[in-house]
């Protein structure tokens, strides 16, 4: 029997180290979608449809989004209607932006951001992005020196500049009551984690593979 595909799409200056301790049934297939390079002003509509060019429609599939990855889902699953969408730390439309990242974005503000401060994550940074222990405070750290600082201000630019109000049908978004990033108050969540942080998909893994478990099998 063929395995049904679950598509992952991480977090700005994370990849697939992200989803380390979302542990699936043995009857998915676990599908990676790494970051492409974004071409000059690319906008996160176009990029996610050159994206989604690496997803086999030919058969009922899942996405699971992180963050701006869950951004990208979003776009995504506006156009090949997947079974279901997970979104992560995330949002479906822009209004759920915070309204000062949405006044940042008309001044151009993120692009005063100096490349080499993107790459520097120190205690305090990754407290905020919600890193808790050690292990999580160093995988976080890694993430974010291994992330393409140049990548990381285009897709800032991108975030800011998207207009999305569309929320698809299918589409779950699960959500922590401490996110500092994306602070839950301003979005509109199917599951709220409690005590969960930006980080909670390896902070509180467990608890949200069993949110996300019993809507694959209802």
């Amino acid at each position: 029997m063929q395995k049904c595909k679950i598509y992952f799409i991480s977090g700005l200056g994370a990849d697939r180290r992200a989803f380390s301790r979302l542990k699936f049934p043995a009857q998915f297939d676990l599908v990676y979608l790494d970051w492409i390079p974004a071409l000059h002003n690319e906008s996160l509509v176009d990029y996610a449809g050159r994206l989604s060019l690496n997803i086999d429609t030919s058969a009922p599939f899942y996405l699971v989004g992180l963050s701006f990855g869950g951004m990208l889902a979003t776009e995504i699953a506006k156009k090949l209607n997947p079974v279901h969408t997970f979104l992560i730390s995330s949002i479906s439309v822009f209004k759920e932006l915070p309204w000062y990242y949405r006044a940042s974005g008309t001044l151009n503000l993120q692009k005063l951001v100096p490349l080499d401060l993107m790459k520097k994550g120190n205690n305090i940074g990754l407290r905020f992005l919600g890193a808790k222990t050690k292990d999580e405070k160093a995988l976080l750290k890694q993430l974010v020196i291994d992330s393409d600082p140049v990548f990381m201000k285009w897709a800032l630019t991108a975030i800011l500049k998207w207009r999305n109000t569309e929320r698809p049908a299918n589409i779950t978004q699960v959500h922590g009551t401490t996110d500092n990033i994306l602070p839950h108050k301003y979005t509109k969540p199917d599951i709220l984690i409690e005590g969960g942080g930006h980080f909670m998909v390896h902070a509180n893994a467990p608890e949200i593979m069993e949110r996300l478990v019993s809507i694959l099998f209802r």
